[in-house]
């Protein structure tokens, strides 16, 4: 196995190991296009665990010289065109291959460092910011992957990128506390009158309820926007990103049957339902491979 070989090999399992709802629906597509969405996700999973690998006797400022001294790496491979990287060769070869905008990766970096010294976000616009960073690129980032067939289909991407995330913050409020984070716009909250003393005590109450189904609703919103951009991919790709929307965005029922108690149980997806998602897709995924590619 050559050095490039092992770098896409290390991107695969970081992938199955972390990513696993992203991994089932990277099996949806076609065989060829695994390795480059597997990179993707390698490059942004080993930044993610610089920044909250909770074991880490790290304090924040090292962990954000380590970050940065292998993001500027990166990003000078970008611009090379080359890179001897563990994880950056599979990354470097996909953006090469595809024409991945480099700027993509320097916001994604800027997003990983504020986790680094941002607690919290004043306003929804303030956490866009972020968001856009860690997980809107993303979604612009698989578009050329996936096979656009206009470049319309780069709104719905980064739209669909930010549920994803949105759909998460909602579920992890208290993992994220841990971390000493609140992802739910400061504003939001108090108009709800609700603050971060009432999220530090962890007791579900009537006022985070509504904060909680306001965040909810949006997700959906986002989600429905970006569905008709779907059929701006491939054919092929489809019904990976499909799945992809329906279990992501579907964190959020999850939240619901718990009756929003996010704090005492994970809303997490049932491996039947996960199961339900992936073998309707896969179906879909079997007959656009009979078919014409586009």
């Amino acid at each position: 196995m050559d050095a490039l070989e092992a770098s896409y090999q290390e991107c695969k399992r970081l992938n199955s190991l972390h990513g696993k709802t992203y991994y089932l629906a990277t099996l949806l597509l076609p065989k060829d296009k695994r390795p480059y969405v597997h990179a993707l996700y390698g490059f942004a999973r080993f930044a993610d665990e610089i920044v909250d690998d909770l074991d880490s006797q790290l304090s924040p400022e090292q962990k954000a010289h380590q970050l940065r001294t292998w993001g500027d790496s990166i990003l000078e491979s970008l611009k090379t065109g080359e890179s001897s990287d563990y994880i950056g060769m599979a990354l470097i070869d996909t953006v090469n291959k595809f024409s991945i905008p480099h700027q993509y990766f320097e916001a994604f970096l800027s997003s990983m460092e504020m986790d680094l010294t941002v607690t919290s976000y004043e306003t929804y616009s303030d956490l866009m910011e972020y968001v856009y960073g860690s997980a809107s690129v993303i979604g612009l980032e698989m578009v050329p992957v996936l096979g656009a067939l206009s470049p319309e289909a780069l709104i719905p991407a980064e739209k669909l990128g930010t549920a994803f995330q949105l759909a998460n913050f909602i579920r992890d409020v208290g993992e994220d506390l841990d971390r000493g984070r609140i992802y739910l716009p400061m504003e939001e909250l108090r108009a709800h009158g609700v603050d971060r003393e009432m999220l530090e005590r962890r007791i579900l109450t009537p006022q985070i309820v509504s904060v909680l189904k306001e965040q909810i609703a949006r997700v959906r919103r986002l989600q429905r926007e970006a569905q008709p951009g779907i059929q701006l991919l491939s054919k092929q790709s489809r019904p990976c990103i499909e799945a992809a929307s329906n279990l992501y965005c579907g964190i959020v029922d999850e939240v619901e049957k718990i009756d929003y108690d996010i704090f005492n149980r994970r809303a997490t997806t049932s491996n039947v339902r996960r199961l339900q998602v992936a073998g309707k897709a896969y179906v879909r995924a079997v007959l656009a491979r009979q078919r014409l590619p586009w």
